[in-house]
């Protein structure tokens, strides 16, 4: 396989994840819970869902987004802790002044991720391998924590290197090595094979790069559509994203999920009021309108629903918000899904602008609030 030469273009992009970021700071106050199975969420008779769970949590097959109820059954000895998102974000912080010891190009993509071009950085390293190096050094020493790093001359390549030798781990993928790599990488690791794209690829015999690599564009194209087009230049080690400062915001969203179903009537019609109210605190923190008001209603079933309305001038107020969200509440809980209890709502507004702008001018959100050339490498 050939790696084209508009991609080997002597970039070196770090890629560093922290390890189990959230169950790290909360053992940093709690030494004792060191080497334990340890899960940050909600409690284990509640509804709520993992967060971050300690590798030795995972071991049981425990993993971020389950159901805590399910982590408990899966391990009855696990340990669990309550999040607290703003000791997250100042470690997140701390963590981010590291960074900038070394470059200001910094991608977050989210409080324990982030991408950093260095292939001119304030220190003139050479290599981009002996700065994440001195990254995962700093952050053990400084902050007490591990991260795994991985570094290559693209985006894809550096995320994917990140994860092979985690936990307080190091991968480099040299253009070198590029190809090797990709021919046994198994297609699940490529950004957006989720488990239907997956299983179509495996109807047509693609389980790993090379397999993948045989096929044609337009095979692809034809198959997968737009996807079909990234599926073939990834593979390919083809990526030319650039490594942004600043990641633009499209939308902002709240959402609840109850400790019992609720059907429609004043106590769910409080929950959407409440949320709404969130909602338009985040909007107005940053001056901001959105075209496209979104409610999401999950049954108790599994079931998701969502409801959207698109508004040209926008939406930015509680008066603009409310009566359509309420609307759409009522529309979907009593004349399409009449009687089924509510396991959880969402409203969000997406299509952002900026608030004062008569134009649909993006703004910039601040990310926090949610809160890898030959020596290229």
């Amino acid at each position: 396989m050939e790696i084209a030469n508009n991609m080997v273009d002597g970039r070196k992009i770090i890629h560093v994840d922290m390890d189990a970021f959230y169950v790290a700071v909360e053992v940093l106050d709690q030494p004792s819970l060191a080497g334990a199975p340890v899960i940050v969420g909600g409690r284990p008779d509640s509804r709520s869902v993992v967060c971050s769970a300690s590798y030795e949590a995972r071991k049981f097959g425990i993993r971020s987004g389950m159901a805590c109820s399910v982590a408990k059954r899966l391990c009855p000895k696990a340990v669990f802790l309550s999040p607290h998102f703003d000791k997250y974000k100042e470690y997140s912080l701390r963590i981010h002044q590291i960074f900038r010891r070394y470059t200001d190009i910094i991608e977050s993509v989210a409080l324990d991720e982030a991408w950093l071009d260095v292939t001119v950085n304030p220190k003139n390293i050479p290599s981009a391998t002996w700065i994440a190096e001195l990254i995962k050094k700093q952050i053990r020493d400084e902050l007490r924590l591990t991260c795994s790093a991985g570094v290559s001359y693209n985006k894809f390549l550096a995320k994917i290197a990140s994860d092979e030798k985690k936990p307080d781990g190091l991968f480099v993928i040299t253009p070198e090595d590029a190809p090797r790599f990709l021919l046994n990488m198994d297609v699940r690791k490529i950004p957006g094979v989720g488990k239907v794209t997956q299983k179509r690829l495996e109807s047509l015999d693609v389980k790993v790069g090379s397999q993948l690599l045989a096929k044609s564009e337009s095979f692809l194209v034809s198959h997968f559509g737009k996807m079909g087009k990234h599926l073939y230049c990834i593979i390919r080690g083809e990526d030319a994203r650039p490594v942004h400062p600043c990641r633009e915001r499209k939308s902002v969203s709240v959402e609840n999920t109850f400790q019992s179903d609720l059907v429609y009537g004043k106590p769910l019609v409080k929950e959407l009021e409440t949320l709404v109210e969130d909602l338009i605190v985040r909007l107005e923190k940053h001056s901001a309108k959105g075209k496209t008001l979104t409610l999401k209603v999950k049954f108790s079933d599994f079931q998701l629903v969502a409801r959207s309305v698109t508004k040209a001038g926008g939406f930015s107020s509680a008066g603009g918000i409310l009566p359509i969200a309420m609307e759409k509440l009522k529309s979907v809980c009593c004349a399409e899904f009449s009687g089924k209890g509510v396991r959880l709502i969402g409203v969000g507004i997406s299509n952002l602008f900026n608030g004062e702008a008569k134009q649909n001018k993006p703004v910039q959100l601040d990310f926090l609030h949610l809160l890898k050339a030959k020596p290229v490498v």
